[in-house]
């Protein structure tokens, strides 16, 4: 059999991308007994769905970069059949990508044929150079936009992972445009492009695994860690997480890997924030006043301190755009009831 298939112009996108070599190594999607791994190939990879073989995540810390973790603070996963492996979201640098390629040899028997990028932050798409001659996959969106902010946010990735994390790290730019639609196989394994949101950034790229009920969908769910608004819309993100959850997921892997309760934990940060805030404007309150709005029950998730102003500047500016396009409310007539606040 070929490899990929459709694959069309350097910068081109097919209906179905083929990824299945056959190559026999193994049971579809179950690790293969090698030698003990060498350093650098022991990776911790886990089972997806201990019932549907055939998805790897490698997890990672919920906390911020920071040189201990080298950027690792998305999870990282694999889909596995035939001896074939697609990776996505590979991870935060050249570094890390040559342990994806390395662990994924020694510990399921497999090699990578491609690579996604959901959306195009630092900590998920910096590892791609580390994929030479394997082609990465993402929307003409995400592409744009990394190649409008990728420079910046590498070297503020540098910055807070350290020199020696990111040592070697390059950017690559995605070479192979998905669109909803879109279908990836790997061996019998198929997986959909059912969604382009735009809530986390200008294009988040949703993908489902219908055989493991898995959901992928970049940065759009958190749990633990404060939710980055820095590219995204608070309206656009509350939208589409009842799409999300619409489709009754059993694992949802965003800036964690774990159930549809990261949709919920997600979803009740974001209305938190809307509410105080449409509040506080209501309440003849401004953007920068101490107090104006309190989120201390989220105090205690990672990114705290760093993004919570961030994105109560953020999500101010575009509720307060909604707020003054509101047509005032008319006088309630006597004894009608009224509704304070929102």
């Amino acid at each position: 059999m070929t490899g990929w298939r459709a694959m069309g112009r350097r910068w081109a996108r097919g209906a179905t991308v083929a990824l299945a070599m056959a190559m026999g190594i193994g049971v579809a999607g179950s690790p293969i007994a090698h030698a003990a791994c060498a350093p650098g190939e022991d990776a911790p990879w886990r089972a997806l769905d201990a019932a549907v073989a055939g998805v790897w995540v490698w997890d990672a810390p919920v906390e911020e970069v920071n040189p201990g973790n080298g950027g690792h603070v998305v999870p990282t996963t694999a889909v596995v059949d035939s001896g074939q492996a697609l990776v996505i979201d590979p991870g935060p640098s050249l570094r890390h990508g040559q342990r994806v390629i390395a662990s994924l040899r020694c510990r399921l028997g497999a090699r990578v044929v491609g690579v996604v990028n959901t959306h195009g932050h630092a900590e998920n798409v910096m590892a791609n150079a580390a994929f030479e001659g394997v082609p990465v996959w993402a929307t003409t969106a995400t592409r744009e936009t990394m190649m409008a902010r990728c420079p910046d946010c590498l070297a503020s990735l540098r910055e807070r992972a350290g020199e020696t994390a990111l040592a070697g790290t390059r950017i690559r730019w995605p070479d192979r445009a998905l669109a909803v639609g879109d279908t990836l196989t790997v061996g019998r394994l198929v997986i959909e492009v059912v969604a382009e949101e735009r809530g986390h950034t200008e294009s988040d790229l949703v993908l489902w695994w219908a055989a493991g009920r898995a959901l992928w969908v970049g940065g759009l769910a958190y749990d633990g860690r404060i939710p980055e608004l820095a590219q995204g819309s608070l309206a656009a993100w509350l939208e589409a997480l009842p799409r999300l959850r619409d489709r009754q997921p059993r694992h949802v892997v965003g800036a964690v890997a774990g159930d549809a309760r990261t949709l919920e934990a997600t979803g009740a940060y974001l209305r938190a924030l809307r509410t105080r805030v449409l509040r506080a404007i209501d309440d003849g309150r401004h953007a920068g006043e101490p107090g104006a709005v309190v989120m201390d029950e989220w105090a205690g998730w990672a990114g705290f301190a760093r993004r919570q102003g961030f994105n109560l500047q953020r999500a101010w500016r575009e509720l307060e755009a909604e707020w003054l396009r509101e047509p005032p409310a008319s006088p309630a007539a006597p004894g009608s009831a009224q509704q304070v606040g929102r």
